[in-house]
């Protein structure tokens, strides 16, 4: 029975919808739409729809890259987040010591020499 359908009328037809699955994600495929809902020519609501349809190579390539940031999509993002602004703050309070340890001292920083004229 499979042969049956593989041969049939179908046959064709299989083939010619993975093709077209295969160019949407690669080249992609935009649906765009408004719905607007008036009563007695007073706009209530309007509805702005926007649909792209592609393959998530495709969404990077084109700077489509919103998943890897929703925190509800990309989990552990958050602690990600706050482990960076602790580091931050560390390197912060690092730099404030050198600075400090280099008034001290007499010297300049390594990075922020004066030159003798």
């Amino acid at each position: 029975m499979a042969g049956e359908l593989a041969s049939g009328p179908y046959r064709g037809h299989s083939a010619g919808l993975v093709d077209i699955l295969d160019r949407v994600l690669d080249k992609g495929l935009v649906v765009a739409g408004d719905i607007k809902v008036s009563l007695a020519e007073v706009e209530l609501l309007t509805i702005r729809i926007r649909l792209m349809i592609c393959s998530i190579d495709k969404a990077e390539q084109i700077g489509l890259d919103w998943w890897k940031y929703d925190r509800h999509l990309s989990p552990g993002r958050e602690e990600v987040l706050q482990e960076n602004f602790e580091l931050r703050e560390q390197l912060r309070l690092l730099e404030r010591r050198v600075a400090s340890l280099t008034r001290s001292s007499g010297r300049q920083p390594s990075g922020r020499r004066r030159r003798e004229r």
